[in-house]
């Protein structure tokens, strides 16, 4: 059994994302949590309160017993991007691209 969570249209950089991503992938919950509160990265805060998510659904919703959860699954896809522009150089306009991202997260439990 999967417990499933998902982020929507955070106002983040897929890139940023992925390397905290890649920190916590099949990692024990306990330890993601530590990491999630000790690594200095701007992702960290909105994943921690993914995780927290896909905990409580895990509990709730699928009875699994929250000791033996470890990250089966975690990924990230790029949102849409708001694109501004600003004033750049002999009157011309620079583009400047906002983008976001959709974060995936699943936990199992050990068998």
């Amino acid at each position: 059994m999967e417990a499933k969570a998902q982020l929507r249209y955070s106002r983040i950089s897929p890139r940023k994302v992925q390397i905290v991503l890649d920190q916590i992938r099949n990692k024990p919950i306990n330890e993601a949590r530590a990491i999630l509160k000790y690594t200095m990265k701007a992702a960290c805060e909105p994943l921690g309160k993914l995780l927290e998510s896909v905990i409580a659904n895990a509990q709730n919703n699928h009875h699994m017993d929250v000791s033996s959860l470890y990250i089966s699954q975690c990924f990230v896809c790029p949102g849409p991007i708001l694109k501004r522009m600003r004033p750049g150089s002999f009157g011309r306009g620079k583009r400047i691209l906002k983008r976001s991202s959709h974060v995936t997260l699943a936990v199992k439990e050990k068998e």
